[in-house]
Formats: C-alpha cells, structure tokens, sequence
C-alpha cells in the first residue's frame, strides 16, 4: 500500500502440448535395488575368438527397457518429472503420465501425442506400492526413506520442503530455502534489513480513515543468526476498525518457540505491551493475523496515541527478540537478550 511516512531506527495452468518436454534426473540410490528391468527374453549372440571358443552374450531387446533404467525413473511422469502415484494412466502405445498431468496436456499422451483415454497401468502401480522412495526434498537435505505411500503424508510436513515468500503487500508465488528468500525478499520486493535485536518504528498516516485494510512495508531483521520478520498492518475486526503488529519467524515452528520476543506502543501516559513467541512462515501471513496472535491497538487508542487533533496516525512500536536459554542446573529458561 502507499504510505505517507515509516521510519525505522535499529538500536542495535494449464500446459501448451508443445512446451512439454522430458527431463532426466539423476536419483539416489533406492532401496530395492535388485528392482531393474531387461528384457525377459533377450537375444542371444555368439561371438568367436580367435582360439575358436564361442561365447555367448545376452543383449537386450529394441523393445526392453535398458538395465541401468531405475524403477524410480520408471515412475517418473513425463511433463511434471515427479514420482506417479495410482492412478498411473497410459495411452494405448504405453506411455504413462500422473494424474494430475493428464488434465494439463489436455487427455493427449505427450509422447506420442496419442488420446489418453482411461487405461490404467496396473502394473506399474503395483510395482510402486512395493518400493521405498527417497524424500523428494532430498536434494536440499532430506535423508528419509518411506515405503510409497507414507512418502507423501512425511512430504507435506517435511522440514526440508520449500518456504513460501513471507512477503504480505502482495501474493507472491516464490519459495525457496531461507538464505534464497532474504535475498528476494531484499532485492525484489525492497524490504528494510536491519540487524540487531531491538527496533523502532515510526508508523505515520495523513488520514487513518482511509488505511482499513492496509499493509505496512515489512521489515526484516537479523539476529541470534536468524531472520524474523515484523508486520504491522490495519484490517477490521468484526465492525471495528483495528491496527495490528506481529513478528514471524524465518524458519520451523520447533526453532521459533526458542525466541520470544515483546512489542511496545504508547503515548500520553498510556501504554500496551505484548509479549509472545514468533510464529514461523510456515504459518501463513493471514493464518497470524487472523488468529490475533501479537499487538493489536483499537482505533480509537491508536489516534489517543498519536495525539493532536486525531486527524492523523502517529503510533511508534518498539520490541526487542530474545532467546530462551536453559539453565542447565535448575531447568529453567534465562533470557539471552542479544548477541
């Protein structure tokens, strides 16, 4: 949104047919590693040598899938490259495609450009019930191994998956591992960095009756070695019209809840505070704020705190980050307040 003045003082679907193309991706190692596949019956050829001994050497087929195919490569969908899970459907030359991938080619086999009608590859599909499968998230540093269908529920709560950009002014599609989204998050959607553990900040509107569901630029600090980012916005609460501050952490829910951290704002002898433990990213911008989890300021508090002839919004929030640190000996958590 636009907005008249912010300071900040740091004290410290679809798929053309022709744009599908195959992609081959080197895989670890499976489990079941006897699982290849060479022709049933191959072609035997006899080769002599020169002393006259005659050898005989099996060679595959023109029709047989070639020894060093895996059977992961075999379940690997031709358009999305992800592993297929039943229903695995073929078209009638036998070339197989997701699910999902079906609807988005348009029902086309996007090998042969045949009609993919409804055949199942049953085969196929009991072959894949059988396996155990390498995370998907391997490659940025999952070691887990399930059996098929087990990978799926691991993979939707993976700590290894992708983060979404945590950017709120606009619906951004970006994800990506932490260092990738501080580094979007600073070059393209422009965010103040600031590094330390405590911060204020200076929210100014000309005319608060026109911000009822207005977004602040987000801030993003660093510290502890960590990124958290603060969001303050104003959005209505039943009939009322409210301001609200919160703090997100860059990373898992297991690691935010080793943080807390407090959130000031007052004027003319007046003052709220909010103390709480930051929720991650994996939680979504609108998750927090609906949920009303950090600082929220009614309005007519907010324009007491700005003070004036409350025909303008003046609020400065202040906060700090801390890390809970346990006492070895007692078990009880001390404060670490910035390093």
């Amino acid at each position: 949104m636009e907005f008249d003045n912010i300071e900040c003082v740091s004290t410290t679907d679809g798929i053309n047919e022709d744009e599908i193309h195959h992609h081959n991706l080197q895989h670890p190692h499976l489990h079941h590693a006897h699982h290849q596949f060479s022709s049933s019956k191959p072609h035997n050829a006899t080769n002599t040598t020169n002393n006259g001994n005659t050898t005989t050497n099996n060679i595959v087929g023109p029709t047989a899938i070639a020894p060093a195919t895996s059977v992961h490569e075999l379940l690997e969908c031709p358009v999305c490259t992800n592993s297929m899970y039943p229903p695995i459907h073929q078209c009638h030359n036998g070339h197989t495609i997701c699910s999902t991938c079906k609807t988005r080619v348009h029902h086309r086999c996007p090998t042969c450009r045949q009609e993919l009608g409804d055949i199942r590859c049953l085969a196929l599909e009991k072959v894949a019930e059988s396996l155990e499968m390498p995370c998907k998230y391997y490659n940025l540093g999952c070691p887990e191994i399930f059996p098929y269908y087990s990978k799926l529920k691991h993979e939707a709560m993976c700590n290894y998956r992708p983060y979404n950009c945590p950017y709120a002014g606009s619906e951004c599609s970006v994800v990506g591992d932490i260092p990738f989204l501080v580094g979007h998050l600073r070059d393209d959607h422009k965010v103040d960095m600031h590094t330390g553990c405590t911060f204020n900040h200076r929210y100014v509107k000309s005319n608060p009756r026109e911000v009822e569901n207005a977004t602040w630029m987000l801030t993003v600090f660093h510290c502890f070695g960590q990124y958290f980012c603060l969001h303050f916005e104003a959005f209505q609460l039943g009939m009322a019209p409210v301001y609200m501050a919160f703090l997100r952490f860059m990373g898992d829910e297991t690691e935010a809840r080793n943080y807390s951290y407090s959130l000031e704002v007052g004027a003319n002898g007046r003052k709220l505070i909010f103390e709480g433990t930051p929720r991650s990213i994996r939680d979504s911008h609108r998750k927090v704020r609906d949920s009303h989890d950090g600082l929220i300021i009614q309005r007519n508090m907010a324009l007491f705190f700005s003070g004036g002839d409350r025909k303008e919004l003046k609020l400065r929030v202040t906060g700090r980050v801390w890390k809970e640190q346990q006492n070895p000996d007692t078990g009880v958590c001390i404060p670490n307040l910035c390093s």
